[in-house]
C-alpha cells in the first residue's frame, strides 16, 4: 500500500541497515589478516590526526557523529557512498569483461522473475520518460549465454527506491529478467532521475561540513549472472547527464555510459551488451 509520507534519512537508513543485518555475511578472514588490516587502518588514522593537528573538540565531535550515524542506521549508506568504489575496483581487478560498479545500499534480493521481453513492475501512473533497454549477455568469445539473468533495479523519476521509501509499493522498478536462448533481453522501464543521497541525517551533516555536494547521476543498477561465469554487479549512466563528472559516490566509468535515442514511436531506446568472464 502506498502512502503520502515522505522518505527521510532515518527511515531509509533503518531500512538499509535492517536489510543488511538480515544477511549476516561472513568473510572467514584469518586473525593474522584482521590484525594486519586493523594496524594499517589505525596507523593511517594516526597519520591523519598528526598531519592535521586534530583537536579534542574535533575528536569529540567525531565520536558523537559515529554514534549518530549508527543510531540513524546510515552506516550502509555512508560506506557504500564513500568506500565501496575502492572495494569494487580491487574485486574486479584483472577482469576482461564488462566493467563493474558499486552495488549501493538499495539492492533487494528476490525481485520478481520476468521473461526476456518484459516491462518492469511499475505503478499505473508511473511518472517518467519511457525507456526500452535491450542487449545480450555474452562470454569473452562473443557467444550468447542462454538463460543468463539480468537483475535490474533503479530509482523512480523523483530519485526514490522501492522498499526504501514509504510512498512506493515494494518491488516497483525491480525485476530479474531471464534472457532468451541467445542471451538477449528487452526491458521496458522509465528513465530514472539524478538524486541526492539522504541529507537530513549524519551522512548529510558530514557532506555539508565538508562543503561537498550530495548528488548521484541518474543510473540503472544491474547484477548479471550466467552458469559457469563470474557474476557482475554494475551501474549504467546516461550520456551528458548531470553529475556524471562529479558523482558523490565516485562510481561512474566511461565504459558504462548509455546514449538513448528516440525510436520510430518516439520512445527512447538503448542497447548495451554484457560480457562475462569465466568463473
Amino acid at each position: 500500500m502506498t502512502t503520502s509520507e515522505s522518505p527521510t534519512a532515518v527511515g531509509s537508513g533503518t531500512a538499509a541497515t535492517d536489510k543488511f543485518l538480515q544477511e549476516r555475511v561472513s568473510a572467514d578472514t584469518p586473525p593474522e589478516r584482521v590484525s594486519a588490516i586493523a594496524k594499517d587502518v589505525l596507523e593511517a588514522l594516526a597519520g591523519v590526526i598528526d598531519k592535521h593537528g586534530i583537536t579534542y573538540p574535533e575528536y569529540r565531535v567525531l565520536k558523537q557523529w559515529l554514534i549518530d550515524i549508527g543510531q540513524f542506521g546510515e552506516w550502509p549508506l555512508w560506506l557504500d557512498v564513500f568506500l565501496e568504489h575502492n572495494v569494487e575496483e580491487v574485486a574486479y581487478r584483472g577482469q576482461h569483461g564488462t566493467k563493474g560498479s558499486i552495488e549501493g545500499p538499495y539492492y533487494v534480493a528476490d525481485a520478481k522473475t520476468l521473461p526476456a521481453k518484459c516491462e518492469l513492475p511499475m505503478r499505473d501512473n508511473e511518472v517518467g520518460s519511457k525507456l526500452v533497454f535491450e542487449g545480450q549477455v555474452r562470454d569473452l568469445d562473443g557467444k550468447g549465454l542462454g538463460g543468463a539473468t539480468v537483475e535490474l533495479w533503479h530509482a523512480d523519476d523523483e530519485g526514490y527506491y522501492s522498499h526504501f521509501a514509504p510512498h512506493i509499493p515494494d518491488g516497483n522498478l525491480r525485476g530479474t529478467i531471464v534472457a532468451d536462448d541467445e542471451g538477449r533481453f528487452e526491458i521496458t522501464t522509465i528513465q530514472p532521475a539524478p538524486y541526492q543521497i539522504p541529507t537530513d541525517g549524519p551522512t548529510g551533516w558530514f557532506i555539508e561540513k565538508a562543503g561537498w555536494h550530495p548528488w548521484r547521476p541518474a543510473h540503472l543498477h544491474l547484477m548479471v549472472k550466467a552458469p559457469g561465469k563470474r557474476a557482475i554487479t554494475t551501474q549504467l549512466y546516461f550520456k551528458d547527464g548531470e553529475w556524471i563528472e562529479n558523482d558523490v559516490a565516485t562510481a561512474t566509468k566511461p565504459e558504462l555510459i548509455l546514449d538513448p535515442k528516440p525510436g520510430a514511436d518516439g520512445t527512447n531506446r538503448v542497447t548495451y551488451d554484457f560480457v562475462l568472464d569465466p568463473a
